[in-house]
């Protein structure tokens, strides 16, 4: 069995964003060699979400919408968490999004349904984070 692993990085220049990173996980695959096993997409940050889903503006903006709604930025001081930071709705959504996906590797290929897509969800951008990208297999 061998292993790959590499670390992507992102800077969300906005406080929250979506990006599609479908293309930056098909090129690690690549040059792992590796045509059957796993791929772990970890956000490497607690602030950050790795997620499947399909990649479509609408549904982009009904996640802002929704986890607003279920986590609101402001009013800051609503959260005890917030002390010297302003992000416990960061942490809060990251829960709800998640931390990783795993995604099976056949014919050297990303396993996906008809519509998936790996994304990177940011909820208190502004800075460099990074996402790990682990491959085992054959």
């Amino acid at each position: 069995m061998k292993s790959y692993r590499q670390e992507l990085w992102y800077n969300i220049p906005a406080r929250r964003g979506f990006v599609n990173i479908t293309e930056d996980v098909e090129k690690c695959l690549a040059e792992s060699r590796i045509k059957e096993g796993l791929v772990l997409v970890n956000a490497m940050h607690i602030t950050a979400s790795v997620f499947i889903n399909d990649d479509e503006a609408g549904l982009h903006h009904d996640y802002e919408q929704w986890l607003e709604r279920l986590a609101p930025h402001e009013p800051v001081n609503q959260y005890r968490h917030n002390g010297l930071e302003d992000n416990a709705d960061a942490h809060l959504k990251r829960q709800i999004m998640g931390r990783e996906v795993v995604v099976a590797v056949t014919d050297g290929k990303l396993d996906f349904g008809t519509w998936e897509q790996i994304f990177y969800g940011e909820f208190d951008g502004r800075r460099r984070k990074r996402v790990l990208v682990k491959i085992i297999g054959d």
